[in-house]
């Protein structure tokens, strides 16, 4: 019996010694692998305006005096229309200088007085589609570093009832809003 207590004792030393030569063995295998950078995020960047370099008046069209602010965000035009058959046309584009993908998602035009709208037409053309009242739910993309035109007509029409016509000058204040919107994707 004291025979196989010692073979015992031997066996349970034996495999105490084969876990610890293991767990060093074990340890002397492992190794840790590393990743180490840093990264550069450049600065967002919203941006889309006129190209002032992109103005032209349409050919026939009458004088335009115009001016863009400092932001080339808004254009402000004067013309003078004189008889009906005159109008005004000038085109511009609406180019995005930013960082991110946009869409025009409305065009807002002031709305002509019942009146006016006897003698006076005032159009809106962007990416060869014309609008002539305010209009939402457009999806037009305008992609980083993408132009679109935008051309403006104002023309004095001859109603059907020259009656219709004014009697004396006439300032009418016109307006067009294009809404963008980033694309989220």
């Amino acid at each position: 019996m004291e025979r196989k207590k010692d073979s015992q004792v031997v066996v349970i030393a034996a495999l105490a010694i084969a876990i610890l030569f293991m767990s060093v063995g074990f340890a002397l295998f492992t190794q840790n692998l590393q990743v180490n950078g840093t990264t550069t995020v450049d600065a967002a960047l919203w941006d889309i305006h006129f190209d002032p370099n992109s103005y032209m008046a349409q050919p026939g069209s009458e004088e335009i005096t115009y001016t863009l602010d400092s932001a080339n965000t808004t254009l402000q035009f004067e013309t003078e229309l004189v008889e009906p058959g005159d109008f005004a046309t000038f085109a511009i584009n609406a180019k995005n200088f930013g960082t991110f993908d946009a869409d025009l998602t409305s065009i807002t035009l002031s709305t002509l007085t019942a009146e006016q709208q006897k003698y006076l037409e005032y159009t809106v053309q962007y990416n060869g589609v014309t609008y002539n009242a305010t209009t939402t739910g457009l999806n037009i993309p305008l992609n980083v570093n993408q132009s679109k035109t935008l051309v403006v007509t104002v023309r004095y029409v001859a109603p059907a009832d020259s009656a219709d016509l004014p009697a004396s000058d006439v300032d009418v204040s016109l307006t067009a809003t294009l809404g963008y919107q980033q694309v989220t994707e």
